[in-house]
């Protein structure tokens, strides 16, 4: 299973369009890839690490809690990264 998780917050101007890009590149991945992906969504002001972390860089995307992008997601570049998972 892989788990892309979405760190951002409530009032985030580029959080939904993270989110839109995140769930359209998962639903267009073959089946036997993007049933295999979770798709987690966490906010900085329900989590004090996570604030500490990400507060001036939200949206965040993580892949298996490794960072894969900050402020815009490229959906080429995650396409590319969850296809070799």
């Amino acid at each position: 299973m892989t788990t892309v998780t979405i760190i951002g917050r409530p009032g985030c101007h580029l959080c939904p369009t993270a989110r839109e890009i995140v769930e359209a590149v998962v639903a267009d991945l073959p089946d036997e890839v993007g049933d295999g992906i979770e798709i987690v969504e966490k906010s900085i002001d329900e989590d004090a690490a996570l604030y500490e972390l990400w507060w001036e860089k939200i949206p965040v995307v993580l892949i298996n809690d490794e960072f894969h992008a900050q402020w815009r997601v490229s959906p080429e570049l995650l396409r590319q990264r969850l296809e070799t998972q």
